[in-house]
């Protein structure tokens, strides 16, 4: 795995996990440098300059996803941000109602809810792949979603076949049933274009990771502001309220936008570091970086029928992500092949059969080539 910005980087294919940008290394130093030097201050003015630094993190992601100021709440993950916005629902929102979900999403979200089913005294409904599928149809969600549904969490892309969802279509469905509607943006913000009002939806959930090519630790989420003001988040600190600095124990008030969710001292460092990645997205332009990601993943798609790989991607563009995900004969050990392609500086990875395909900013169309130059001497004729 490349350790600094010297290193050829041409073959990273790995944006659905980690993404790069050019300079980053230098660029996060920078920004942990930025940190330290305020931390270590003789002065009590760190907590503003920290406050501020996280703020402008979250309001460029904000930007990134079309919402208004103050509508993003911070969290470590998106597993905890999705936990936080259940949690501030009322038991009569939930109770003996169901909580829609597609067998397709990402595992974190589906163990969370499980765990939180007899708890709050809902029902876990999760629509099932087709036989031999690699992703759940908008149809089939659809004919699952119906007036009992309390809330829906939409996959917009999958992490597992980068299958993009019909938003347009799933919304509009959802609104005619009157559920709440989350969406996992987190394999499509930094590379689509998202608007939290194109379709309106309720929730929006992200991580800094992936195509914004930030640091763990920085999860991210949007509530419409109409909505966060009726919840009432179950944890709560000093954060929660308009001001942290009031310390009146019998004042506490929470703040009437989405700080609400903050609860105890917030964590700064994952937003300060996770900051140069975002920056830079937004300096390039998404379509832009989609535009280089698709000639890549024509470029990929090619290397697939080539090898007659079987396609768990959909071929159109409009219907998928930004990743090429492909089944690995089962006669060849893909973890094996992906170590293989690791040592020629063509990192990707394996989810049991299925290989990763993602080129961002960095790949570069010749490491596509030595790709294909790969699998032929790798693959059986």
């Amino acid at each position: 795995m490349p350790t600094d910005d010297s290193t050829d980087d041409s073959g990273w294919l790995l944006y659905h996990s980690v993404g790069r940008f050019p300079g980053q290394q230098a660029a996060i130093a920078e920004a942990l440098a930025g940190f330290t030097d305020v931390w270590c201050q003789m002065s009590d003015a760190r907590w503003e300059q920290l406050i501020d630094a996280r703020r402008t993190a979250l309001d460029t992601w904000g930007g990134l996803v079309g919402a208004p100021a103050g509508s993003v709440f911070a969290a470590e993950n998106v597993t905890q941000a999705f936990a936080q916005c259940i949690g501030a629902l009322p038991d009569k929102a939930l109770c003996g109602r169901r909580i829609l979900i597609a067998e397709d999403c990402f595992p974190s979200l589906y163990f969370l809810l499980t765990g939180l089913a007899e708890r709050r005294g809902f029902m876990l409904d999760m629509v099932p792949l087709r036989p031999g599928a690699a992703f759940v149809e908008d149809e089939d969600f659809c004919a699952r979603w119906q007036g009992d549904v309390a809330l829906a969490l939409i996959t917009y892309v999958s992490s597992t076949a980068s299958k993009r969802a019909d938003l347009h279509t799933l919304v509009a469905h959802g609104r005619s049933r009157g559920s709440l509607i989350a969406v996992d943006v987190t394999q499509a913000v930094g590379i689509l274009p998202i608007d939290v009002d194109t379709p309106a939806v309720d929730i929006v959930l992200a991580t800094s990771l992936k195509w914004l090519c930030g640091v763990p630790g920085a999860g991210m989420a949007y509530l419409r502001p109409a909505l966060a003001q009726q919840l009432r988040p179950s944890v709560r600190g000093w954060f929660s309220q308009p001001d942290p600095f009031n310390w009146a124990l019998d004042r506490f008030e929470f703040a009437d936008d989405a700080r609400r969710f903050d609860s105890g001292t917030p964590s700064y460092l994952p937003f300060i570091a996770s900051f140069p990645g975002l920056a830079w997205v937004v300096s390039q332009g998404v379509e832009q970086l989609r535009k280089h990601n698709l000639a890549l993943s024509h470029q990929l798609l090619e290397v697939a029928d080539a090898h007659r790989l079987q396609l768990l991607s959909p071929r159109v563009d409009e219907q998928r992500g930004g990743s090429v995900m492909v089944a690995i004969p089962r006669a060849v050990d893909a973890a094996q092949l992906q170590r293989q392609l690791a040592a020629q500086g063509l990192i990707t990875d394996t989810r049991g059969d299925c290989m990763r395909w993602s080129p961002g900013p960095v790949t570069r169309a010749t490491a596509i080539e030595r790709l294909h130059a790969a699998l032929k001497s790798a693959l059986p004729r």
